[in-house]
This record gives structure tokens, C-alpha cells and sequence, in this order.
């Protein structure tokens, strides 16, 4: 049995009947290149690297088209800068570095059962959230405690 392909980000694009120019195909790999979670002047410096005709506002432009078409999602990591990135294939959480805006992925099933629990107790069924830690690096000394 053969598991089904993963598409890239141009063809969800071409599926949702996206019209995708040279420039858009540029932004689009961009963004799945990315291991980070970039802002838009930092997928701007990386796009027009790749295509000097590349502006500011295409990748704005682009990045709304993305999002609003569900492909990628919009953070506001409290730094002033919103970040983007692929709409994730597993749900995942992030820890912040406040210091250096580092920004960690991880999965911790206790914390996802927990939420579940506070939501049943309140009389929920939870469909969606969204966690954010927001840290800064442990001193040598604090690991000890």
C-alpha cells in the first residue's frame, strides 16, 4: 500500500485554483525552505536573493494570499514581527527564547491531555489551540535547582 505524496506548497497553491506567477513560486519555495519561523522583510531578503523583480509588497501580497487560502499560519511571537510558517502536517507547540527570538518546536502529549481535561471540566470539547512559552535561557547555576 503506498502512502499518499506530500504536495508542495505550489501545487496546494495550483489545487485551490491559485494562479501562480515566477514570483509566487519563488516566495512559495521560500517559505517551505524555511526551518525557522521568518517575518516578511526576512522572506523578502530571501526571495529577491532568488529574483531581484521581487517587492516587499508581492511578498505581503503572497503571504495573505497563502494564508487566507489556509497554506500558511501567521504568529505573533510578541516581538512586534508576525512570522509565518507551512501550516504544520502534526500539531505543535513553541517556545520563545525572548532574548535572542529563537523559536522551538515541541510536542508534549501531558500538556495535551491537560487541555483536554480543563476543556471537558468547563464543559468543552476542545478543537483547536494554540500554545506559547515565552522563556530565556536557564544561568548554569539555575539547572541545579
Amino acid at each position: 500500500m503506498s502512502r499518499p505524496q506530500v504536495q508542495t506548497l505550489e501545487e496546494q497553491c495550483a489545487l485551490k485554483g491559485m494562479r501562480m506567477t515566477d514570483q509566487r513560486r519563488v516566495i512559495a519555495q521560500v517559505i517551505e525552505q524555511a526551518i525557522d519561523h521568518p517575518d516578511v522583510e526576512e522572506l523578502y531578503r530571501r526571495a529577491s536573493a532568488i529574483d531581484a523583480r521581487i517587492s516587499l509588497s508581492t511578498v505581503y501580497r503572497t503571504l495573505n494570499l497563502f494564508e487566507e487560502a489556509g497554506l500558511v499560519t501567521k504568529h505573533d511571537f510578541k516581538d512586534g514581527r508576525a512570522r509565518f510558517e507551512l501550516i504544520p502536517d502534526e500539531h505543535h507547540d513553541h517556545l520563545i527564547d525572548i532574548r535572542s527570538g529563537k523559536v522551538i518546536e515541541f510536542r508534549n502529549e501531558e500538556i495535551e491531555a491537560i487541555q483536554e481535561v480543563i476543556a471537558k471540566r468547563l464543559g468543552y470539547q476542545l478543537v483547536d489551540h494554540r500554545l506559547e512559552l515565552y522563556a530565556v535561557p536557564l544561568k548554569p547555576d539555575d539547572t541545579k535547582k
